[in-house]
């Protein structure tokens, strides 16, 4: 191609600035199975608002509930406090004055109202003609101008109004942009059912720029053909100044348009510019998925768990010769950190970085010995961490590096029907022994509080806070099926740690992690 060759005309139409809307707490909470109580939804908020910078945040449904009109007065009263009250809007309906109403009543100031972008829904659904809805439409409109609410407008389905009837649509617009105008800031064009693609919306967003250039159109994509962040990233480009997210991609069906992804899209493929705070992306993504119960998967671009891990030896190896593995997506920029996995695949490049995180320094003779037995533990699918490796040279190279300062004697723990788990422990700790017991609400939950009074009374300590308990199991259904157990410990200096036990018995593997923990805390002192 040419040096001197234009830039397209979609390109250079793209605006300098973005505005993100999330819908997390109102189209998110369309996901099946969700749903947030009032204080989750100000703890969202807040950090949607406060921390990750998003420029509006759409928070609930009008007329729905008591709860949800407590939710948004939450809401509305820190938002008010942070002068960003008008960043609060509320989904509303063409229902004369009832949405405006609750809404005024729960203390927002802008309304997103629901009016009908397709003829099919304007007939069937409402069952009226295209000059009642635009009536009821300007009824409401006037309404929530007399209130103080500013308005923003959804024509809902206006994919299948652009494929089927078109001029609905632009009838629709040329009522609502001639005399209304002033009083309608944004024209939300929704993918409802999540049936367009990239062409598609360059094509009906250049129809709807020509004929009203003065006109904020957001876009609001839904992910059914898995087209969501490439249909926004076509409106972008087609002069769509707004674009609606949700954390984690939430949303009915398949879901919304995920924040994460656009964001960084929009930054380093086109040079848009937004106001998200990128460093707190994986906080608010993490918050959203306690809350929601819905995981985050593993390899979810910029937020899953394994998406800044190199796993190949000769990954690692490029990366220390020269960064030969990066690209723009650095962890750092995201609050995270590159991380290089063990296992069958990795290779002496991969363990030695590792091992030079831990400050362990082997010869090549000893790494080519741990590196055998790490590939040995793949061939099994165990998994490997970090916080094993230690361990594992100690196990390899029969030396005192790693010796254990914390040993588990002996434990007992108890169940029976209608009374709470027993555990007693006995613990050596740098050579001196102890014994704890204590109850509690599961057999590792009894062990850990025996632990913990272990330190307390003995040692005069604090243990680390259980921050998070996963479990797996591998695939087959056998009841002697090995069970790894994944604990997340936050230490006292906040950071967190996490250490891995395997063992057929779900709680001894509970404890086999808990000791790694423990020993790596001692190590530490």
């Amino acid at each position: 191609m040419n040096e001197q060759t234009p830039k397209t005309e979609s390109y250079q139409r793209i605006p300098p600035f973005i505005e993100i809307m999330d819908s997390t707490l109102r189209d998110g909470e369309q996901t099946s199975g969700v749903s947030f109580l009032p204080h989750e939804k100000l703890m969202i908020a807040r950090m949607l608002l406060r921390d990750l910078n998003v420029d509006r945040i759409e928070v609930a449904s009008a007329r729905v509930s008591e709860g949800e009109k407590e939710a948004v007065r939450m809401i509305c009263r820190y938002a008010r406090q942070i002068g960003r009250l008008e960043s609060v809007e509320v989904l509303g309906f063409v229902d004369g004055n009832t949405s405006v109403d609750w809404l005024v009543d729960a203390g927002a100031c802008t309304l997103n109202l629901l009016a009908k972008g397709s003829l099919r829904h304007c007939r069937e659904q409402l069952g009226k003609t295209p000059e009642e809805h635009i009536r009821d439409i300007k009824e409401v409109v006037n309404y929530a101008h007399e209130k103080g609410v500013g308005v923003n407008i959804y024509l809902e389905d206006w994919s299948s109004g652009m494929k089927e009837s078109p001029e609905y649509v632009y009838r629709l617009m040329d009522a609502l942009t001639i005399d209304q105008s002033p009083r309608i800031r944004r024209f939300m064009l929704p993918d409802t059912l999540g049936i367009m693609n990239p062409l598609q919306v360059v094509e009906f967003f250049r129809k709807m720029k020509k004929r009203y250039p003065e006109v904020h159109f957001d876009f609001h994509a839904h992910n059914d053909y898995d087209l969501a962040v490439s249909n926004s990233l076509a409106a972008a480009l087609s002069g769509a100044h707004g674009l609606h997210v949700t954390v984690n991609g939430l949303g009915e069906r398949c879901g919304n348009a995920p924040l994460s992804s656009v964001q960084v899209i929009l930054k380093d493929q086109f040079n848009a510019k937004t106001n998200i705070n990128e460093e707190k992306m994986m906080d608010v993504s993490r918050l959203v998925e306690s809350y929601s119960g819905i995981a985050i998967a593993p390899n979810q671009p910029i937020i899953g768990d394994n998406v800044f891990t190199q796993v190949a030896g000769v990954h690692a190896d490029g990366d220390q010769k020269g960064g030969l593995y990066h690209n723009a997506l650095v962890p750092e920029r995201f609050g995270r950190k590159r991380e290089y996995a063990l296992g069958k695949t990795s290779g002496r490049a991969n363990i030695a970085r590792n091992l030079q995180e831990l400050g362990l320094e082997l010869t090549p003779e000893q790494t080519q010995k741990v590196t055998k037995r790490i590939t040995e533990l793949g061939d099994r699918k165990e998994v490997v961490t970090q916080d094993d490796l230690p361990f594992i040279v100690s196990d390899v190279l029969k030396h005192d590096v790693t010796e254990d300062k914390v040993k588990l004697v002996s434990y007992q723990v108890s169940l029976a029907y209608g009374l709470k788990p027993l555990a007693n422990v006995k613990m050596e700790i740098n050579g001196q022994q102890y014994e704890g017991h204590s109850s509690g609400d599961g057999q590792y939950d009894a062990f850990v509080k025996a632990l913990r009074k272990i330190y307390k009374e003995y040692l005069g300590r604090t243990f680390p806070l259980l921050a998070n308990y996963a479990v797996t199991i591998p695939p087959g259904g056998r009841t002697d099926a090995l069970v790894q157990t994944v604990i997340t410990w936050q230490m006292a200096d906040g950071r967190p740690l996490r250490t891995r036990g395997l063992d057929a018995d779900q709680t001894e593997a509970a404890i086999k992690a808990t000791i790694k923990m423990l020993n790596i805390v001692e190590k530490e002192k």
